[in-house]
């Protein structure tokens, strides 16, 4: 039998058709499989996570059938406690899926170090955007008697005598000896 008779047989068109109404039986069982396991409609509303703790946190996911990852925690923000959430992904009042993992990120315990830079010996015209950009706070201004008018000659945190490279919080406040150009 050549090809173009059996193409237009009427066993090639039972074949066909047979194997379309396969195709559509097992296509819709399919999809009604996929809702029933997916649970196809059915949502879980994300709740406000801000400003709690770790235990309250996780009693609260585990209650909405929700799981949860910590991110990365490395600004810290005194509005909230210590080890609290400061942010969640997705955002509270998300309709999710059960079983979803939201992301928090935790407030750390205080403000991270960083190494004071060397400014002795430069104006305070100098160093102040510099202790400033590192977000220092400048605090009291003392003059002491020496030729150089205005130029850094020690920093103070606390009454001690810093050294350049000295680790301090964040937002610490750095008391500044200058010399007022007196000999």
């Amino acid at each position: 039998m050549s090809i173009v008779k059996f193409l237009t047989s009427k066993v090639f068109f039972k074949q066909l058709a047979l194997a379309i109404v396969a195709i559509v039986v097992l296509s819709f069982l399919i999809l009604k499989w996929l809702n029933i396991t997916t649970n196809h409609g059915e949502f879980v509303t994300v709740p406000d996570l801000k400003g709690k703790s770790l235990e309250t946190v996780e009693i609260e996911l585990n209650d909405n059938d929700l799981r949860m990852e910590i991110q990365d925690s490395a600004n810290y923000n005194p509005n909230y406690p210590k080890y609290s959430v400061i942010e969640q992904n997705p955002i509270a009042g998300a309709q999710v899926k059960e079983n979803r993992k939201i992301y928090l990120i935790l407030n750390p315990s205080g403000y991270r170090k960083v190494e004071v830079p060397n400014v002795l010996k430069r104006t305070f015209r100098q160093a102040k955007p510099q202790l400033e950009a590192l977000e220092f706070k400048i605090g009291e201004i003392t003059y002491i008697d020496n030729i150089g008018k205005d130029v850094v000659l020690g920093l103070k945190h606390k009454g001690k005598t810093l050294e350049p490279g000295t680790m301090l919080p964040l937002t610490s406040k750095i008391d500044v000896v200058l010399g007022n150009g007196n000999r």
